[in-house]
């Protein structure tokens, strides 16, 4: 059994680590607040961009854009997947990255080769432990990132689409549901879906582009440069949206575990009270028994 000194002194490093993890649960609220401020910001631009290409695309039905178009024979699938650069959030990756795998193994079986960009550190360690391809990775990009950071990764899988030897590009991230609950999701980025021209697939599609029917004056280039440009600003703030919204998931779940933490070390500080207790009177006890002897042995 531990002396009371001993447990004096857990009792004192339990503190110390409750006044972190305390700390870090107080910072993490206040950052994924600001990450839903950012969320909540950028979402209005994505529904913009939707409704133009929407737009532009049902007004000149006769030109299907290759990054509207389903391709049947898939040969090879990209996926862009975005997790966190530091750990302690619970199981927020293991979550993704046992979705995605899922949904890796499924084109697998269908023998599809697969090529990963990565967003975050933790996910760039862990495919690469995998042996994944991993085409490109963004890491370090911190709590306010701005698109150039993860452009570069989007831009490897589009040019491989572009080039046909990519037949469809997955987005894999975690969604923003509450405090409490962040969804992992792997959702296809291309080719794009339109709601006039559904295609079935066993997992989750972006929101369906709307239909309309009304043109526009194209000056000085015409529709189809406007709808590639448009496409690509698209997709770019699809993955910049989802960097976003991990973020504000991965602050959450980091907010929820320092506080599983910190109540936590109150329970553990409680048992160690109640044993420092307890050896303080066997002390106690010990040493009136041992006056008693001495006193006694004296008679």
């Amino acid at each position: 059994m531990s002396t009371a000194r001993e447990i004096r002194t857990q009792i004192g490093s339990i503190k110390n680590t409750q006044k972190i993890t305390r700390a870090m649960e107080l910072v993490a609220a206040s950052k994924m607040r600001k990450a839903q401020e950012r969320m909540h910001m950028s979402r209005p631009y994505a529904r913009k961009i939707r409704r133009v290409i929407s737009h532009v695309a049902q007004s000149h039905a006769e030109y299907q854009h290759p990054y509207m178009q389903q391709r049947d024979n898939v040969k090879r699938v990209g996926f862009i997947v975005i997790a966190t650069d530091r750990g302690l959030c619970g199981g927020l990756n293991i979550n993704l990255f046992r979705k995605t795998l899922t949904e890796m193994k499924r084109w697998n079986d269908q023998s599809v080769e697969m090529d990963v960009c990565v967003i975050g550190r933790k996910a760039e360690v862990y495919f690469g432990q995998l042996g994944a391809s991993i085409l490109g990775s963004a890491t370090h990009i911190g709590d306010t990132p701005v698109l150039q950071d993860i452009i570069g990764v989007v831009k490897i899988l589009l040019k491989k689409y572009d080039e046909e030897k990519c037949d469809r590009i997955y987005i894999c991230a975690n969604e923003f549901v509450n405090t409490m609950v962040q969804k992992p999701f792997v959702r296809q980025l291309l080719p794009l879906e339109s709601s006039s021209t559904p295609t079935p697939t066993p997992t989750p599609t972006p929101t369906p582009i709307p239909t309309a029917y009304w043109d526009y004056l194209y000056e000085p280039d015409s529709a189809k440069t406007l709808l590639t440009m448009l496409l690509v600003r698209y997709i770019e703030s699809q993955v910049y949206q989802a960097v976003i919204e991990n973020i504000a998931c991965e602050q959450a779940a980091r907010m929820v575990a320092m506080k599983n933490a910190t109540d936590n070390t109150k329970e553990i500080i409680r048992e160690l009270q109640l044993a420092f207790n307890k050896a303080r009177q066997a002390s106690i006890t010990r040493e009136i028994a041992e006056i008693v002897a001495g006193a006694a042995a004296l008679e």
